[in-house]
């Protein structure tokens, strides 16, 4: 009884959590890329052409953000939404929710850290005109894309806090524009810093 009670209440409690999360998610990156741009003046999200590739992954990146957003919002409010999330109640256990929470938490600690170690060389998308350098240190020398890395951990662990047919589309959709968006941007590197990616790549990893 004990062991259900606690389920319940970690239910519950990840509930409110992932409500405020994303909601602090989404006014992190809008006071982000205000200031930053507003400082710096210079542009900070590139899309590409209209339906180019890069264009359809930060489209599908901005749709599933809404999305997530509005239903972590509304499940808190409306409970009974969950019914329409398709919840898999095999996986509604204290462990994995927690261990949901807890990667969800660390993979956008991560990623924050990661840009603000970028400084203002930190863009989202492929910009035409840059980077100006290759960064190869810090995050950089463990990992060609740290920040893509952190993202996917916190997708991972948003599908165990919520285990359900949602988050696993959420998932699967995430995970796989993750790495068409990082083909794209290894291949402009390539072509920006052809003799310096050249050496980069075979010392450290895409991943991990």
């Amino acid at each position: 009884m004990t062991s259900i009670d606690n389920t319940a209440e970690i239910i519950d409690f990840t509930r409110l959590y992932l409500a405020v999360f994303y909601s602090a998610v989404a006014l992190f990156y809008t006071i982000k890329i205000i200031t930053t741009k507003k400082s710096t003046h210079t542009e900070l999200i590139f899309l590409g052409e209209r339906y180019c590739p890069n264009w359809w992954n930060h489209m599908t990146f901005r749709i599933f953000r809404v999305a997530i957003w509005m239903v972590c919002v509304v499940r808190l409010f409306v409970p009974a939404f969950d019914d329409y999330l398709g919840l898999l109640p095999s996986l509604e256990n204290a462990p994995i929710l927690l261990s949901g929470n807890i990667l969800l938490t660390f993979g956008f600690l991560m990623t924050i850290i990661i840009h603000f170690s970028m400084s203002q060389k930190w863009r989202s998308g492929i910009d035409p005109k840059g980077p100006k350098k290759l960064i190869t240190d810090g995050f950089f020398s463990y990992s060609r894309n740290p920040i893509f890395v952190s993202v996917a951990i916190s997708q991972i662990g948003f599908f165990l806090a919520l285990p359900s047919v949602f988050t696993l589309v959420c998932l699967t959709i995430g995970l796989y524009t993750l790495y068409k968006q990082t083909i794209a941007e290894e291949s402009h590197l390539s072509a920006v810093f052809p003799s310096e990616y050249a050496h980069y790549t075979p010392n450290v990893r895409r991943w991990l």
